[in-house]
């Protein structure tokens, strides 16, 4: 059967593709992953939370009534081949951190934050990026970051490409006597690709995506 999103609507195509409705007060299996938290998953977000919950991957969408009534599969399938545009910016502590943009949902498990990735073995990731642009604080004219405009093109799916960055302070004042208290940074790289199954064992760290880590020099 196929319908739409029973999150949001209360109707649901049948066998002979004729509209039915759904109870409201309905209580769908969680698929063996019930607890206190999710008691019901009446949506296929309901039942990938809860596995998510309990630390579980899980396997096959397909496998999920509620899934295939809102029509998952398909939705992921018209999609897989899409592109991203990432903006924006972060409020970050004057220390050495890291950031990072990763595909799947994430949620926290053992204090740990991780990567729901089971899609990956089915439309696994092309990370084949271009940074437009990557500063760290305050625009200053006419100065060029290192990765400004930086093209990485992955030679293999699923691959993890890590910036280390090291930031110095800098002072840029104008004619007018204006003062701008900035940073500007070097920065070195390199990519390896993860083997999913490998790293499900706990055999490799890491998991696809970008990361940046950087630290903060003294004066």
């Amino acid at each position: 059967s196929s319908g739409i999103n029973a999150e949001y609507g209360v109707e649901a195509l049948g066998e002979n593709n004729k509209t039915e409705a759904l109870d409201p007060n309905r209580c769908e299996s969680c698929y063996g992953s019930e607890s206190e938290q999710y008691k019901c998953c009446n949506t296929c977000e309901d039942v990938r939370n809860a596995y998510r919950a309990k630390g579980w991957g899980l396997e096959s969408l397909g496998a999920i009534e509620q899934c295939r009534r809102e029509g998952i599969a398909q939705k992921i399938s018209e999609i897989k081949d899409e592109q991203c545009n990432v903006q924006g910016s972060l409020q970050v502590s004057k220390v050495s951190g890291n950031f990072h943009i990763s595909p799947g949902k994430s949620f926290q498990q053992n204090h740990a934050h991780v990567h729901d990735l089971k899609f990956l073995h089915k439309f696994p990731l092309n990370l084949t990026h271009t940074v437009n642009r990557l500063a760290f604080g305050e625009f200053v004219p006419g100065q060029a970051n290192p990765l400004d405009n930086h093209t990485f093109v992955a030679t293999a799916l699923n691959a993890m490409r890590q910036y280390y960055v090291q930031i110095v302070p800098m002072r840029y004042e104008k004619i007018s006597g204006e003062v701008i208290l900035s940073n500007q940074y070097s920065v070195t790289y390199h990519a390896k690709h993860i083997d999913l199954a490998k790293a499900a064992r706990g055999e490799q760290a890491g998991l696809p995506g970008m990361f940046v880590t950087y630290e903060i020099s003294p004066l």
